[in-house]
């Protein structure tokens, strides 16, 4: 089960989808849609059938984010988090062979399309949680058992209130 956290901006972006799916792209589809079913024969029009699929994806996603936004909490940057990583985090770890990368602990609805995003119920967020700067954390997965040294912790400015 995913924990039902978002950060503000996360937050704000899903709801800016939702708002943009329900006011503009929504209306232009049914209006496609009505005036192709005004064709005639359905059965064969493409525009008909290709905007009918696009209109039930389009609901599905409006249903999914109505349902997100109000279960989500939203967590807010907090000045007692320096120095620790918790969530929201950006950190940058190193591993024994020098390899090193930045990551920032989300929530579930806020990794898609990002690389440099992790779930906060990952394995890897699960083992930062809580580290200071300089701290070894030890990520258990399936592939094994990997040590990272935490080499930078920081928060995104425009998070804090």
């Amino acid at each position: 089960m995913k924990t039902p956290l978002i950060t503000r901006k996360g937050y704000l972006k899903l709801r800016e989808e939702l708002d943009f799916l329900w006011r503009q792209e929504r209306p232009e589809v049914t209006k496609k849609v009505t005036w192709a079913a005004s064709l005639g024969d359905r059965s064969e029009n493409a525009d008909y059938q290709y905007n009918k699929k696009r209109l039930r994806e389009i609901d599905r996603r409006v249903r999914y984010l109505r349902k997100c936004l109000e279960h989500l909490k939203v967590v807010d940057y907090h000045p007692q988090q320096e120095g620790k990583v918790f969530f929201g985090a950006w950190v940058t770890i190193e591993n024994e062979q020098d390899k090193s990368m930045t990551l920032r602990l989300v929530g579930y609805d806020e990794i898609f399309g990002r690389n440099d995003y992790i779930s906060i119920d990952s394995p890897m967020a699960r083992a930062l949680v809580g580290k200071a700067l300089d701290d070894e954390a030890t990520v258990r997965t399936e592939a094994g058992v990997f040590n990272w040294y935490i080499t930078d912790i920081h928060y995104d400015p425009t998070d804090k209130q």
